[in-house]
């Protein structure tokens, strides 16, 4: 098993409860939301046979911690002749902090058509950020990030939109279930830095509140997690506390492969609220 993949599995423990240690590189002070909505596709992979997952959306709705092991429990709400549908909640300590719906489709033909991919530089033209392998690395241990279009510095006001080339070298030869759940991973990386840049923002800014509400992802064609892929995002809007993301996913020769939509917490603290 590829080492990305051997971070993101769950172990069963019964016909439809599963669970997932810690992952080393992971540690830190919040879970991180792409780990818990990989691993809960992960579980409810280990249920479904012969198809494979075109949506899935998720609720956030507690913050967890990394240091503590998480269990998952699967629901099967329908098998029916084209579609399959689980609904995955993930725990800790018997506190819900996640609830996945996912929905699972058998691979059939039909008419086709995309919007083209957006012009970027390819990888081989952009330099590799080069990050440490440890403990403190965080999501970019596992999945390879290059920015194309990256802030000059953390306080730069930039528009909101940025393009990265993201891969898991890792994947190669997995099937495409494996792709998904290491996709799903990456889906949350960095994402709401993007409705951040318009307002000089960064994870570092002091006194800000920054996490996931929500999550969604759609897989449209196959992929091969194992090669560059490159994730378009822009944010619309931003209101209220709230920010909203999205993002297309595109394989080097164009494919639109996944489409990713996400509404985050951003705000800033009172000076009171900080002590």
């Amino acid at each position: 098993m590829q080492p990305v993949l051997t971070r993101l599995q769950t172990r069963r423990l019964d016909v439809d409860r599963f669970e997932a240690p810690p992952i080393p590189v992971m540690i830190g002070t919040r879970l991180f939301g792409g780990q818990v909505v990989a691993q809960s596709l992960d579980a409810a992979y280990s249920t479904v046979e012969d198809r494979v997952c075109h949506s899935l959306h998720g609720y956030f709705v507690r913050a967890g911690d990394p240091a503590r092991p998480l269990r998952f429990e699967v629901e099967r709400i329908r098998d029916g002749g084209s579609f399959a549908t689980r609904r995955v909640t993930a725990r800790q300590e018997e506190k819900e902090i996640f609830v996945l719906l996912a929905s699972f489709h058998g691979v059939e033909s039909g008419p086709s058509h995309q919007e083209p991919m957006p012009d970027a530089p390819p990888p081989s033209e952009i330099l590799l950020l080069h990050v440490p392998r440890s403990p403190a690395s965080g999501p970019a241990a596992i999945v390879d990030m290059l920015q194309v279009d990256p802030r000059p510095d953390p306080r730069s006001v930039m528009p909101p939109r940025k393009s990265v080339w993201i891969r898991a070298g890792d994947c190669m030869g997995a099937q495409l279930d494996r792709h998904h759940v290491a996709l799903a991973f990456a889906s949350d990386m960095n994402l709401l830095e993007t409705a951040m840049r318009p307002h000089g923002l960064f994870w570092s800014t002091e006194g800000l509140l920054a996490t996931s509400l929500d999550h969604a992802v759609w897989f449209h064609r196959p992929f091969d997690f194992s090669q560059w892929l490159l994730f378009v995002q822009d944010s619309p809007t931003a209101h209220g506390g709230r920010c909203f993301v999205r993002g297309a996913v595109y394989a080097a020769n164009g494919d639109h492969v996944a489409t990713v939509a996400q509404e985050g917490l951003l705000r800033m603290r009172e000076a009171a609220d900080r002590r």
